[in-house]
């Protein structure tokens, strides 16, 4: 049932009211609907995907992030349409939407701007749909448009158990590539069931072992810092390391952002064939909007198709994001965690 203008409903938020331990999260209630604007969309939220980098966000250490509390983490979410705003076509109410909000998507309500959203197709779960927006369009975009990874070649893919390597490592074997993956040791079956060779990061050394093989075309990483420059070295002639994140810096164990970047612009410079780039998902969507739509689209498209199987390890409810932000800065989550937050 949709609402009308004028209705008063209590609908729940997860809030922050300072950056901070997974304790500053709390469940408020809302006593009225936000009203969508000229150009807006009310969304009934469906789910919204749990996520390392909403665990930044909430410790305010999200590079580039600049909104200060009270805010709501969540940073993609699948749900309904539930009203539109003035000037708003091209949509109707109780149609399935997803998005990439950055922040926000931990609500049962929300408003978005309508050339934002992205239909999903019918009949897809909400919470293997959202699993595609962040992660999914992360790897996917990492792979073909960045790396520009080719049928058939070599890759290295860090944190391989997590929501964003298990994308990667799927989307991959779509395109038989010769995959390895570092991973702790209770992640080396889901790592092996994707198609990649598992690496114990706490035992072994993955340079020597890519060292060993010639090298890869592609190294994915996140973790930051010392093992950027190790991935760099797991190159081939001619691969390119893809740098996302910065892993290490987040849970305390240094790193420093601005040597980062510096260091990945400067390796670009040295006359070695191989290359670096940092990519960031918003900073691309807001260059290019049409390649994210495309990109999410393809995506939900080989969902339907059954080509993608998100590893989703936990469905959590709303009132559990504190549990699930410890749960990701544990490592404890084999793929990913999304709340379920309506119906």
């Amino acid at each position: 049932m949709f609402l009308w203008l004028g209705e008063k409903i209590n609908y729940k938020k997860v809030i922050l009211n300072e950056f901070g331990s997974p304790e500053v999260l709390r469940v408020v209630k809302k006593p009225t609907l936000p009203e969508p604007g000229t150009g807006e969309v009310r969304v009934k939220v469906l789910a919204a995907s749990a996520t390392f980098t909403d665990t930044m966000i909430r410790k305010g250490i999200y590079y580039g992030f600049k909104e200060t509390p009270p805010l709501s983490p969540g940073y993609d979410m699948v749900g309904l349409v539930d009203k539109l705003g003035v000037d708003v076509t091209g949509l109707k109410t109780g149609q399935m939407v997803a998005d990439l909000t950055v922040f926000g998507a931990y609500t049962e309500y929300m408003l978005r701007p309508a050339n934002s959203l992205v239909p999903v197709p019918t009949g897809l779960d909400p919470a293997q749909a959202v699993s595609m927006v962040l992660s999914y369009v992360t790897a996917y975009q990492m792979l073909h448009r960045i790396a520009k990874v080719q049928r058939g070649q070599k890759i290295l893919v860090h944190g391989a158990g997590g929501a964003v390597g298990t994308a990667l490592l799927e989307l991959g074997k779509l395109l038989d590539l010769e995959m390895y993956g570092t991973a702790s040791k209770t992640k080396h079956d889901l790592v092996t069931s994707l198609g990649a060779a598992p690496i114990d990061y706490k035992s072994e050394d993955f340079l020597a072992k890519m060292q060993a093989i010639g090298g890869v075309d592609a190294a994915f990483d996140a973790i930051s810092g010392d093992n950027f420059k190790r991935s760099f070295k797991s190159l081939k002639k001619g691969g390119m390391l893809v740098a996302y994140g910065f892993y290490n810096q987040a849970l305390g164990r240094g790193g420093n952002v601005a040597k980062d970047y510096m260091n990945i612009a400067l390796w670009n410079l040295l006359p070695n064939g191989r290359k670096a780039a940092f990519y960031s998902i918003g900073d691309l969507r807001k260059k290019n909007l049409e390649w994210f739509k495309k990109d999410l689209s393809t995506l939900f498209g080989l969902l339907k198709e059954d080509k993608l199987k998100p590893s989703i390890e936990r469905r959590m409810k709303l009132e559990d994001a504190a549990q699930a932000h410890r749960l990701i800065e544990q490592a404890a989550v084999k793929g990913r965690i999304v709340l379920m937050i309506g119906k």
